[in-house]
């Protein structure tokens, strides 16, 4: 229907197309809502994220009140680092779910992108809501072990005038050890990495493996170990990361990621990477299509660019909004 069929409808021509526009709006049972967000949610952990957007957005068409719904397409957008559809969609789920500590987690996490992409004055107003959010999330849940180490992040990170602080930081450790002693130990390490207190750093970051050998701990000491400049030791560690994660999850990214910046063991990088892809245990926390973005620039530094353009495209059939892929894709 064009502009002039809309305007010679007259008052009960609008009546009567409205009554049909509302007649085509989903209808869902509690059952069904429930079925088809759970399977949105499976396709999200598995990286499908144009799937889970398009399962979602019927549900909260029919329910604008479905706070977990509006919460998993905040997942999504913010996967696909689109801040203002995930801020949107965090701040609608949070209506509902405002005593949830992993919403107000991703509430978080959803400003801090936004805040990323924004200019110096508008970030540093979006920086107190992702201190707020995350405070909100710890206090909620001190157990929630993702939120302590974001809110811990933001700690070490975020300059006194939008409330960070390393003695905020260490407070927290203090707060969190007995029931997050993994948590306690990155935190001081981060504070006093920061501190320019190297010894203690590797020290806490050493602690944090002791408190668990938890594969993402090893991670974060092989990391360290980067950033220090230390190949040697940062190999052999994330080498002890890939060890101790017998079920392939989000952290094999992590280290591809740390391997690929120090343009080394591009053989390891690549196994880890198809290793995480092939796994069962995919998720958000580390996105499908960014594994394959990743394999595909390592491929294309290797020459391969008929690979590389295989990966690139696999990762637009997941999520075709997620810019980097596009770059790489239109750059090749």
């Amino acid at each position: 229907m064009g502009r002039k069929d809309i305007q010679g409808l007259g008052v009960r021509g609008l009546l009567v197309a409205g009554i049909l526009s509302a007649s085509v709006l989903p209808c869902f049972s509690a059952d069904t809502a429930t079925n088809q967000r759970a399977a949105s949610e499976r396709a999200l952990m598995q990286g499908r994220v144009d799937e889970a957007i398009a399962g979602l957005r019927p549900i909260v068409a029919a329910n604008p009140q479905d706070g977990q719904a509006h919460l998993l397409l905040c997942r999504a957008f913010y996967a696909e680092e689109l801040p203002d559809p995930a801020v949107s969609e965090c701040e609608t789920a949070l209506i509902s779910l405002d005593k949830s500590s992993a919403a107000q987690d991703w509430m978080g996490r959803a400003y801090g992108i936004k805040a990323n992409h924004s200019g110096p004055i508008a970030g540093y107003k979006l920086a107190s809501k992702v201190r707020i959010a995350f405070e909100a999330a710890v206090n909620l849940d001190p157990g929630n072990g993702d939120a302590v180490d974001d809110l811990s992040e933001y700690y070490v990170g975020a300059p006194a005038i939008v409330g960070g602080g390393l003695d905020k930081a260490l407070a927290l450790a203090s707060r969190v050890e007995a029931q997050l002693p993994k948590q306690a130990h990155r935190t001081r390490a981060l504070a006093a990495e920061k501190s320019k207190d190297y010894a203690t750093a590797e020290r806490e970051f050493q602690a944090a493996v002791s408190a668990g050998g938890h594969p993402d701990a090893w991670t974060d000491l092989g990391n360290y170990y980067a950033r220090r400049n230390d190949k040697g030791k940062a190999v052999d560690t994330l080498r002890h990361a890939l060890n101790a994660d017998r079920t392939h999850d989000a952290s094999l990214l992590d280290v591809a990621s740390i391997l690929f910046d120090m343009r080394i063991e591009p053989k390891l990088t690549e196994q880890t990477l198809r290793d995480y892809l092939s796994s069962n245990a995919r998720s958000d926390a580390a996105p499908v299509f960014k594994a394959h973005l990743l394999l595909g620039q390592l491929l294309q530094s290797q020459g391969d660019k008929a690979g590389a353009r295989d990966e690139f495209a696999r990762a637009l059939a997941l999520a075709h909004e997620y810019v980097p892929a596009q770059k790489a894709m239109q750059q090749l």
